[in-house]
């Protein structure tokens, strides 16, 4: 690419990046519902994107957050998605300097002059950084504002006749942070589009942020999938009791404590990949079902985990769970009974019972089936996380089946993020070809290092655009509560199954107030990689 081309590319990026991040879009805000008619208005008011066909697509009628779609036709119908979202997490937390936190130029010098005398080694990390000019400060520019303008730099001089070999689709998308129902809705609509403009999407890059604490070299990365997530849950039920007299009954709180101890990043279910370091599983939450205080001991406990993926298929995650929680269970009662109990009766001989949500519900008969469809439905509109909408859906199915405890239901609490990778179909052979290249002549062709790892270390929206094995949703489905009420999966198109990959800014601590972008990198280096990018993916095309 010759200076002058470069040179655009970085101002264009540049300026983007900044009116960007300077509208507010923190996720679940009446910002983030007005984010994107203003994206497309401003988008249409440039003149590089006269001949771009530009709209908005709602989430849902009447949810109030779009999608933003810009088509940059070239010759050809081959085209390559350039994704991202533009909702950011909540301002609160900058304190007295929350009115600066999306200028970057106010909100950096601040920042680094708050951290004067600041004597921990992020605040140290962030002032040197802040202090050298290397690195700007603010809400959502790293994560992912500057991806986004990335790509849209590359759209601008693509439309002023710097590429017109294929399409490029750009996309940006709503409610990342909370359920991806930006992406989610994109992808469904991405058949419809490619029938309506005559289109063959080839692959699509998405824009997010990497995180590097280092000199950047993890942070210059290519990340050809996508770590998938999980969130398998615990009920418990126990044998409530008056506190005074606990022989009599069986606590389910001090039930989940141990399964939450045993699957605390248990070997069991960390994955590992060649390239990154395992993620061992964590409990994300953990509580009882009491409403308010009293001295009955809990009847029922619900308990939550991050588990992380590379390969595994949601059926085995489920699998191990089951058997480290009934592990843990029998572990716990077989402790109690050894117990002394000043003469009191023995309190062994107890087992425990695990069932999965499904196993619960094909319990049922059709008028419980009903009710229970009722309490998930109205569950779904109350504002509740939705893990918590499932343990309340859970405790409703249980309650129907009259069963009796003690015993765990295990199932899923969220929306489920599965893992991507590139396959061995040729247009994902030729993606991992084209990029590999690339990496490998960065020092060349771009004045700095650049590698490719095999997943992006964190959920993200490549998860629906990105080739799965689609086939292990079943499982999830049946065994998530608010499936169809909250999660919303649709019958059709939920998956892209597109070749994927993630190519985008570098920097520090995002979802933090020391949330800094690395200059150099976000203008110079990384528009020029999407580029050359894209233009060799469509190089056949005209």
């Amino acid at each position: 690419m010759d200076p002058t081309a470069a040179d655009t590319l970085s101002s264009i990026a540049r300026d983007w990046a900044i009116a960007l991040t300077e509208r507010r879009s923190v996720t679940g805000t009446d910002d983030e519902k007005s984010f994107g008619p203003w994206l497309a208005k401003v988008l249409g008011e440039r003149p590089p994107f006269d001949r771009a066909k530009i709209w908005t697509i709602e989430v849902e009628p009447g949810d109030g957050r779009h999608c933003v779609a810009m088509l940059v036709p070239g010759a050809g119908r081959g085209t390559v998605v350039l994704t991202g979202h533009y909702d950011t997490v909540s301002t609160r937390d900058y304190g007295d300097l929350e009115a600066l936190a999306t200028q970057p130029a106010k909100v950096t010098p601040a920042l680094a002059s708050s951290l004067v005398g600041v004597e921990t080694d992020q605040g140290n990390l962030a002032r040197t950084d802040l202090e050298t000019g290397q690195f700007l400060a603010g809400r959502g520019l790293l994560d992912m504002k500057a991806g986004l303008a990335a790509g849209l730099a590359v759209c601008n001089v693509f439309a002023n006749g710097g590429g017109t070999a294929g399409n490029l689709l750009f996309l940006a998308v709503p409610d990342e942070e909370n359920n991806s129902a930006g992406a989610r809705k994109a992808v469904q609509m991405l058949p419809a589009l490619e029938r309506e403009h005559d289109l063959q999407i080839l692959a699509a890059i998405n824009l997010d942020a990497i995180a590097d604490d280092g000199d950047g070299s993890k942070g210059r990365v290519i990340a050809l999938g996508t770590v998938g997530k999980l969130l398998p849950t615990a009920f418990v039920v126990g044998i409530p009791t008056h506190s005074g007299f606990p022989l009599n009954g069986l606590n389910a709180a001090t039930i989940a404590a141990a399964i939450a101890a045993r699957l605390e990043w248990a070997a069991e279910l960390t994955e590992t990949s060649q390239m990154l370091s395992a993620t061992p599983p964590s409990l994300l939450s953990i509580r009882d079902g009491k409403a308010a205080y009293d001295v009955t001991t809990p009847a029922t406990a619900f308990a939550t985990f991050n588990v992380l993926s590379y390969r595994r298929a949601p059926h085995e995650v489920l699998a191990r769970f089951d058997q480290l929680c009934l592990e843990a269970a029998r572990g716990c009662l077989e402790a109690l009974a050894r117990r002394p109990t000043d003469g009191s009766a023995s309190r062994g001989g107890r087992s425990i019972s695990l069932y999965r949500y499904e196993a619960v519900v094909d319990r049922l008969d059709i008028e419980d089936r009903s009710r229970l469809a009722e309490v998930t439905a109205d569950l779904a509109r109350v504002d509740l996380p939705l893990s918590e909408q499932c343990r309340l859906a859970t405790q409703e199915a249980w309650r129907l089946s009259r069963l009796s405890g003690p015993a765990i239901v295990t199932g899923f609490g969220s929306m489920p993020y599965l893992a991507t990778s590139l396959s061995d179909a040729p247009g994902a052979r030729r993606l991992k070809t084209i990029v590999k290249r690339l990496a490998t002549e960065s020092a060349a062709l771009y004045g700095t290092t650049i590698t490719c790892t095999d997943y992006f270390a964190g959920i993200s929206d490549m998860s629906f655009f990105g080739e799965v094995a689609a086939d292990g949703l079943d499982i999830v489905g049946r065994n998530t509560p608010l499936w169809t009420q909250g999660v919303r999966w649709p019958k059709t198109h939920a998956l892209a199954n597109i070749p994927t990959i993630n190519i985008g800014p570098w920097g520090r601590d995002y979802h933090t107030p020391l949330e800094r972008l690395h200059i150099g990198y976000a203008f110079d280096v990384l528009p020029r990689v999407l580029s050359d990018v894209c233009a060799a993916l469509l190089a056949n095309e005209s």
